[in-house]
């Protein structure tokens, strides 16, 4: 099944990209560089692959189709409504909260979702309609399937002051382990890239190796939360434990990197609870005096490994908490959580989401908006009325066409209108020199140019290398024919004018 799932699901990709050739934005790129905005057909289709790759068996997790319909919806809802970026950013993460805790089961757990994962920030003016998506989604799902999840068993569990120590050692652990297993994603992508095979040979090969594995262990199929309750209520023996955690973790590899569609959430969580209960099961055979439970420490590295991979620290607390209900194991799961989150925050710098957007060259680190800069451009700023001079003419002919206070700067160029340099009006006036001799040696800024499509940041980084209060914008660095002038000061303006307009979304204010 998974293989021939996977030359299906090959084969109606690529009829898709003809009829689609570009790739469909997540909710975390469309927060982080898109005011909100998605495609709702876009997440139809990515919500109907998820299903399919899930469905024929692939390891991957479905909660990548719960966010992005339900944050393609709530776009397409407030794209209707026109509303503000600010807001608009806020409903997609409304959506994500929702679907996330109707999966779950876990009304705070997807309201953090969508506040770390999908806004990149917590606000008071999301506060309200976060929390109430989340619960509202939680509501509904119940209501139409009564059947929780149930990653963990009900029963409490027994926590005391060596399982906290160890909780921070398996914190460490499952930084680790997230590294290594995004990484390996990275390393399988590029694999099945030098096959250079049509995209249904690619996720027929990747269907094939999880169907082999599948004969050896068929718990490792799909998005594995059904594994989550064997593993959390049978008494499995170590070896059988071990071999599920070790083909899970190859599964999933090969799922993705073959090209099928889906995240890591739930993989992450199975193989974090596997990890966990051999932990337990290796130390009682250590010290068999001492009594470590197993279901405790599955939880432990279930929300530990998710941290790391997925991010969002609070999210797998409130998961843990909400799951078992007891307090005292979520103190355990506290502290392998932030360890697992910072460690891999300072190691490796991302989360899956945010590698996968490394590795195609973008610089996103989080959902937060960074796109108002990217909107934010030289071309949007700089003035078109620009004076000019050609950088022949003499120190006279400069003064008599350029006195004193008409303008600041005067751009050079050469007899083809090339960009040649700056030259400041006050120093040709200052400049006791022959009148008749050539403006050449006045030239300044003559490497320093800026870009129509550059941002708002790189003309920044510009002004400040070129240690200049103005500079000339041409069309390119190859033909530096002059389009525009931009100072320094109009864009610092600007840049602050927009962030304290980012400030008052983020609070609320009017």
């Amino acid at each position: 099944m998974p293989l021939l799932g996977g030359i299906l699901f090959g084969a109606s990709t690529e009829l898709i990209r003809r009829w689609r050739p570009e790739r469909e934005i997540d909710p975390i790129e469309a927060n982080a560089l898109h005011g909100g905005r998605m495609s709702l057909i876009g997440s139809i289709i990515v919500a109907a692959q998820t299903v399919w790759s899930s469905g024929v068996g692939a390891s991957v997790g479905l909660e990548a189709g719960y966010t992005q319909f339900a944050s393609g919806i709530a776009s397409r809802i407030g794209a209707a409504f026109r509303l503000r970026r600010g807001d608009l950013r806020i409903l997609v993460g409304c959506g994500a909260a929702a679907g996330i805790a109707g999966a779950f089961g876990a009304p705070l757990a997807g309201a953090f979702y969508g506040f770390e994962l999908i806004i990149g920030s917590y606000s008071p003016s999301g506060l309200a309609p976060v929390g109430i998506s989340a619960l509202v989604g939680f509501l509904v799902a119940r209501q139409l399937s009564p059947a929780e999840l149930g990653v963990v068993p009900p029963e409490r569990m027994t926590i005391v002051a060596h399982d906290l120590v160890l909780a921070a050692t398996l914190g460490l652990l499952a930084a680790i382990l997230g590294i290594l297993l995004m990484r390996g994603v990275a390393i399988s992508e590029t694999m099945f890239a030098r096959l250079r095979l049509r995209p249904a040979l690619r996720t027929m090969l990747g269907g094939l190796v999880v169907g082999l594995l599948a004969m050896v262990s068929p718990q490792i199929m799909s998005s594995g939360h059904g594994a989550l309750r064997v593993a959390g209520m049978l008494d499995l023996s170590f070896r059988a434990v071990a071999l599920l955690f070790i083909l899970k973790i190859v599964a999933s590899i090969a799922s993705l990197g073959s090209g099928f569609r889906g995240g890591m959430f739930f993989s992450s969580l199975l193989i974090g609870a596997l990890g966990g209960h051999l932990l337990a099961v290796a130390l009682t055979m250590i010290w068999p005096t001492v009594y470590f439970d197993p279901n405790a420490y599955a939880v432990i590295g279930m929300s530990a490994l998710a941290a790391s991979v997925i991010g969002g620290p609070l999210t797998m607390i409130f998961i843990a908490l909400e799951t078992t209900g007891d307090l005292w194991l979520t103190t355990a799961v506290l502290v392998a959580v932030i360890i697992a989150a910072q460690v891999t925050r300072e190691v490796f710098g991302y989360s899956f989401a945010t590698w996968r957007f490394h590795l195609r060259g973008e610089t996103i680190r989080s959902a937060a908006d960074i796109g108002w800069m990217r909107d934010l451009t030289v071309e949007k700023m700089m003035r078109q009325d620009v004076q000019t001079v050609s950088a022949s003419s003499t120190i006279a002919e400069f003064r008599e066409a350029f006195p004193l206070g008409s303008s600041a700067s005067v751009i050079a160029v050469d007899e083809q209108d090339r960009y040649v340099g700056l030259v400041l009006v006050a120093d040709a006036h200052a400049l006791e020199a022959d009148p008749q001799e050539s403006i050449k040696d006045l030239i300044h800024h003559r490497e320093d140019m800026l870009l129509p499509g550059m941002a708002v940041k790189e003309a920044v980084l510009a002004f400040d290398r070129a240690e200049a209060e103005t500079l000339a914008v041409v069309d390119s660095f190859l033909d530096r024919h002059v389009v525009g002038l931009l100072t320094e000061a109009y864009v610092l303006r600007r840049y602050s004018a927009a962030l304290e307009g980012r400030r008052r979304d983020l609070v609320g204010e009017e």
